[in-house]
């Protein structure tokens, strides 16, 4: 067995948890909307029809802001037609997932649901094929309390008072050739700059955020940061990220996503810090990772996708990705990337929550449950809490075909003055044994309690399923023995553990 020690110290505290990192996303596109969050005939839906029960599971898992209603989407979205009655709502061609649009959920129903599962809305504007026009309406309406055409329309509409709309994205993937009006980072630069300045003279305090590249390895990653920060660096807080990992036949590699992130974040928040001090600027720009998770792509290039100029189905079953306990450890260690910046990366968005690459799935008129991916991510937002304080681990390597060779285990944790509560999320990336963890709990004065619980299975292929909806899920970790300050744990192998340690809350 593989031994390794983790030195954590919660008097060094890196950044504090921002709990919009535990955020979400729903885009129109596939049942995400239709036949996930709303199905007016399923026997649990409300009185506008969204499911009860998957309401329970958005709550249980956690989420905080919710990107919305794109994604792809957004760049042929007219968001005139989501809005007054629904019986003359048109219906519109979703050029990006080949798909009819009905506009029956729009910005009024979904802000109901948000106000049904508490969560925040993170509005996407549509620069792809519209502008700062439509932007500034899309403001006036959602975020004006009166006095204007736009905000008596909005309360003509049902809602009276504002939706106070706090963050919002402008545009989505623009130098994705894919993408609707996608355009070269000096136009968009440009245009990202006009539409923020507009935005914030209608109010100097909202949270705008810059698009990024669409992923690491596009072309035009690196220099397109650059270059649009540097025409919208005063103007923007954030600038986005988004990464997709799945495997290839390469296990190994899989496991170690992670690292591939790790290095994304750094590069990203170089080319922040360069532009900053070549304009000698005092504003901070920092992270919305506002799409990321584990997406097997190609299965949709290859098998899901629409093709066809007669054929555009309503919700279709697209991007509809069955999770196994390798994807939900590859998860869990995106999490952990996430937290060890914390300090930068204050915005994150899993993509998505319902049916669509996403850790819930429902079946129409029938059941909703959790797959794989549910347990990392739920268990991580109601845990961590308070700053990510600095960890260290001291493990064997293995050797990867795509990195070279990567630590066995990543970890990170948190400590909650307020609550006592310290936790720590580690993973093991062997695929050939247990790895035996040992900690010291001396920094922590007066540790009550202290346990753990782990997400892994015999069959690292094993998931949830329609059939067999309960088949992977945590069991508490009966190997943690208390010596004194010494805590020492196994960790099963392709596997991710949550450890808290209570202690009494500082005055």
């Amino acid at each position: 067995m593989a031994a390794a020690r983790l030195i954590f110290d919660t008097r060094l505290p890196i950044g504090q948890v921002n709990r919009r990192v535990f955020g979400s996303f729903i885009e129109h596109l596939g049942r995400a909307v239709y036949d996930g969050i709303h199905e007016p005939t399923h026997p649990t839906a409300d009185k506008q029809g969204f499911r009860e029960d998957v309401k329970e599971l958005v709550r249980e898992l956690g989420v905080s802001a919710i990107r919305y209603p794109g994604g792809n989407f957004v760049s042929g979205f007219r968001w005139e037609d989501s809005v007054g009655n629904r019986d003359r709502r048109p219906t519109r061609l979703d050029l990006a997932w080949h798909s009819t649009e009905s506009n029956q959920v729009g910005l009024h129903e979904f802000a109901d649901w948000l106000d049904s599962t508490g969560n925040e809305m993170m509005l996407a504007v549509n620069l792809g094929t519209r502008g700062t026009l439509e932007a500034l309406d899309l403001l006036e309406y959602t975020n004006l309390e009166k006095g204007t055409a736009l905000s008596s329309q909005r309360a003509d509409n049902g809602r009276t008072k504002p939706f106070n709309v706090r963050m919002w994205c402008l545009g989505n993937e623009m130098d994705g050739p894919w993408q609707l009006g996608h355009r070269s980072a000096e136009d968009y630069g440009k245009l990202a700059s006009q539409t923020a300045k507009a935005m914030r003279a209608f109010d100097p305090s909202l949270e705008l955020v810059v698009c990024g590249s669409s992923s690491r390895h596009m072309p035009t990653f690196g220099e397109w940061e650059r270059v649009v920060l540097t025409h919208a660096y005063e103007d923007v807080d954030y600038i986005s990220c988004h990464a997709y990992y799945e495997e290839n036949g390469d296990l190994g590699s899989f496991l170690a996503s992670a690292v591939d992130m790790d290095a994304f974040i750094d590069s990203v928040i170089a080319t922040i810090d360069h532009v900053k001090a070549v304009k000698g600027s005092n504003h901070v720009v920092n992270i919305s990772f506002d799409e990321w998770n584990v997406w097997y792509n190609k299965r949709y290039e290859t098998v899901d996708k629409i093709q066809g100029v007669d054929n555009w189905p309503v919700a279709p079953r697209l991007l509809e990705d069955a999770y196994t306990v390798a994807d939900a450890v590859v998860v869990g260690n995106l999490l952990i990337s996430l937290l060890k910046r914390a300090d930068r990366v204050t915005s994150a968005s899993l993509a998505q929550l319902v049916n669509v690459i996403a850790p819930i799935m429902t079946e129409p008129g029938g059941i909703a449950w959790r797959q794989t991916t549910f347990f990392p991510f739920a268990l991580t937002s109601a845990l961590a809490s308070g700053a990510v304080v600095t960890t260290r681990l001291e493990c064997e390597t293995y050797d990867t075909e795509v990195y070279g060779p990567v630590p066995l285990l990543d970890a990170v944790s948190t400590f909650d003055e307020a609550t006592g509560r310290t936790s720590i999320f580690v993973v093991n990336r062997s695929q050939t044994g247990s790895t035996k963890l040992e900690f010291d709990l001396d920094v922590l004065d007066d540790a009550t309690l202290v346990s753990a619980q782990t997400l892994a299975d015999d069959d690292v292929y094993a998931m949830n399923t329609l059939l067999d909806p309960e088949r992977v899920s945590m069991r508490g970790n009966e190997s943690l023995v208390l010596n004194g300050s010494m805590c020492t744990l196994e960790l099963p192998p392709v596997s991710w553990t949550v450890i808290t340690i209570e202690s009494t809350p500082q005055a």
